[in-house]
């Protein structure tokens, strides 16, 4: 026997084998069995040649990746692994090669490739690398510092802490231990749910890895060996949510042409040589286009150059700004924006250090008690995490792992001058160790553990939420978990309503609105009319403080690329901001109870006919699954949602902008230390990614209604499909 994969009744892979090699050959095997059309985009986006088969509409991603230099990242990390550690270098080896094998017979089986005419390609051992530097390198929302530099140009830095709210790159995630004390069975238990964009096919693959080394069951990445995230071996199980830590800097950077090629002012006032050359990206249907790759010694330049920001899009974006601000400020336009010497480096650690972590996944793999998977997640980079585990003996895990440079607190918020001195990297910051407050342990990326690594964090309500659920008894089982897992109370309404019950003198139907919300139950269920109600309001209120003159400055981004774009719109930074723009104590001059009056009334002008509180209309009805997908899928029916983005159940939308949700829980898991077979877990699509295929959307019914597929793990109640 080599390897043998096996199927359960959801058509979740089991994989057994000789040994860790034939193993991981086995796993990319069966990933480009079944995420063929998944694994091709990846490999595609990551080396910036996603828009040679998806057309103008991949073209910003993919030069961005070209001047990120994410591509050549995954080499340098690949190389500098083979060096440190062959063991794990050859076993991603192993992977990739059980990628090629298969991957053309899972593209035959995938409409997609024959939609866009695309050929499968070939995977290089860099390969998974490249995929893992590409799902997240905006993960920590580096852009939102070019927000704060908007913010602070124009409302003055006081104004940076009324809109600090985590960015669109950062949806947000929870995790809880509970351990064995507060328990039915005596040992403990972690739960929780990773909130990412929902993609189809989805971002983690249920999976379960058999080999004389280890036996374990989690939530792989397709593209990428192992289980990194969320995994049980019988004896330990471990989760992680997002620190939300800081560890991306921006550099601006002075550049001139010489006749060598390019070079840049350093600290020390001396110009230094930067590495340059020119890269053709290929676009469906249109020409090629050319993109210049710039290096300085701080690292790669992601906007402008010597010449500053081409001219097209900086007139463009020019004309934008001046458009929304006031008369008297229209010629202040600051040159440090728009001006010939704009250029943007971008400083990421594996960048600086040729190391992505992919060490600490062997060592997961084997790991049997928790000082083994702390000694693992001791060889994590990116992305920062906060790690929760335990194991049958009662040890117990809570801390962050990932790389976080020192440097000063300048670069942590804002973007910084190359030709200062003062901002360059020195050394790497202790990961903060925490414990557990009445036997539980609750992290949804908020302040606390990780506070020194971080700047903006996620508000408080969704750990108090599930801290204040956990409270309420005193023992917990398996089974009680998914009740957390769906639950929609939203503190954050509170600021609204509040000024709601303040207003009089309202309309007959603005004051039919004011009573409902106000006998509101506060929570956000997919058939509720009151939560629908109070989305409504909700936007109207967002949009009009951010049409306020006040904001005015803030409405037109500056002339970045498009992929930066979402960080910098105003709308949604209003909509996620709400609690703290309404709760300030002096907003610059807005009126906000006048405000949502007025909101109020203009959902009573709008209101549809109908019986109910809402026409009839209840919040699932707007409020809409939309995966993101590469193609669209017209016989998509998204299905509604209860949830919103401080509830528990973090199904974001955009307040102001649409009900429609793309991001929410990736998938859920409940570990149970006493018996792992207890355990449980569900994805919100399905364990195939071949549209058709019985398994392609068949737990999306669970998903939606808080259920959870059994975890399998005895080899003789599956289905053998085939040897490897």
């Amino acid at each position: 026997m080599t390897g043998e994969i096996y199927r359960d009744a959801w058509g979740i892979p089991h994989l057994r084998a000789d040994d860790v090699t034939e193993l991981a050959r086995a796993q990319g095997r069966v990933t480009a069995l079944d995420r063929a059309w998944q694994l091709e985009v990846e490999r595609h986006r990551a080396q910036g040649t996603s828009a040679s088969f998806l057309g103008a509409e991949a073209l910003p991603w993919d030069r961005f990746v070209r001047r990120a230099r994410l591509d050549d990242t995954a080499r340098r990390c690949f190389a500098d692994l083979e060096r440190r550690d062959p063991e794990t270098a050859g076993w991603v080896r192993a992977y990739v090669e059980g990628v090629n094998e298969a991957l053309a017979e899972g593209a035959r089986r995938t409409p997609e490739f024959a939609r866009v005419g695309l050929a499968p390609g070939r995977w290089e051992p860099w390969t998974p690398l490249g995929v893992w530097l590409g799902i997240h390198i905006l993960f920590a929302g580096f852009p939102a510092k070019f927000w704060r530099e908007q913010v602070v140009r124009h409302l003055g830095a006081d104004a940076v802490g009324l809109f600090a709210t985590d960015g669109p790159g950062t949806s947000g995630s929870n995790g809880w231990l509970v351990s064995g004390e507060r328990t039915v069975s005596g040992q403990a238990i972690i739960a929780g749910d990773p909130h990412r964009f929902i993609e189809e096919p989805g971002v983690y693959q249920q999976i379960h890895l058999s080999c004389p080394e280890f036996d374990v069951v989690g939530l792989a990445v397709p593209g990428v060996p192992g289980i990194a995230h969320f995994g049980h071996t019988g004896t330990v199980a471990w989760a992680i949510t997002n620190a939300m830590a800081d560890y991306q800097d921006l550099y601006r950077e002075r550049l001139r042409r010489t006749g060598a090629g390019v070079e840049a002012l350093g600290p020390d006032g001396v110009w230094r040589r930067a590495t340059r050359h020119t890269e053709v990206v290929e676009v469906a249907g249109e020409e090629p286009v050319e993109v210049e790759v710039i290096e300085t010694e701080r690292g790669p330049v992601i906007i402008g150059g010597p010449e500053g920001v081409p001219d097209a899009l900086q007139e463009g974006q020019r004309a934008g700004v001046r458009e929304g601000l006031p008369e008297e400020g229209r010629e202040e336009l600051q040159e440090g924006f728009f001006g010939e010497d704009l250029a943007v480096a971008l400083r990421y650690p594996p960048r600086v250090t040729a190391d992505l972590g992919f060490s600490a996944l062997l060592p997961l793999l084997r790991a049997r008690r928790v000082a083994d998977v702390d000694r693992a997640v001791d060889l994590w980079a990116e992305p920062v995490n906060v790690v929760q585990a335990a194991d049958t003996e009662g040890g117990l895990l809570h801390r962050v792992a990932g790389k976080v440079p020192v440097r000063s607190a300048a670069n942590r918020t804002r973007l910084v001058p190359a030709w200062e001195p003062g901002h360059d990297w020195q050394g790497w910051h202790e990961t903060p160790r925490g414990g557990l407050t009445d036997g539980v342990a609750a992290m949804a990326n908020q302040r606390g553990l990780a506070t020194p690594l971080g700047v903006e964090f996620a508000p408080p309500h969704r750990a108090d939420r599930i801290t204040e659920l956990l409270g309420e008894k005193a023992r917990w089982s398996a089974a009680d978990m998914p009740a957390i897992h769906m639950d929609t109370r939203l503190a954050s309404a509170e600021p609204l309503l509040d000024l709601l019950g303040s207003l009089d003198s309202l309309t007959p139907e603005a004051a039919r609105i004011r009573q409902t919300l106000l006998a509101w139950d506060r929570r956000m269920d997919a058939g509720s009319e009151a939560a629908a109600v109070y989305a409504a309001v909700r936007g109207a209120v967002v949009r009009r403080l951010a049409a306020h003159p006040a904001f005015a400055a803030l409405s037109a981004p500056p002339a970045y690329p498009e992929v930066l774009l979402p960080w910098l719109a105003l709308l949604p930074r209003v909509g996620f901001a709400l609690e703290h723009l309404l709760r300030a104590e002096e907003l610059y001059g807005v009126d906000r109870a006048e405000t949502v009056r007025a909101a109020v009334e203009d959902v009573a002008a709008e209101r549809p006919t109908g019986t109910g509180r809402n026409g009839g209309r209840t919040w699932g009805d707007s409020h809409r699954l939309v995966p993101w997908r590469a193609l669209p899928d017209p016989s998509y029916d998204a299905p509604g949602l209860g949830g919103d983005h401080d509830c528990v159940l973090c199904t974001s939308a955009v307040p102001g902008l649409t009900d429609l949700s793309a991001r929410g829980p990736a998938a859920r898991y409940v570990w149970d230390l006493a018996d792992r077979e207890a355990s449980r877990w569900v994805v919100p699509l399905g364990a195939c990614g071949i549209p058709g295929s019985p398994h392609h959307r068949d737990q999306l019914p669970l998903w939606l209604a808080g259920d959870l597929v059994p975890v399998v793990t005895d080899f003789t109640k599956l289905e053998k499909e085939s040897d490897v």
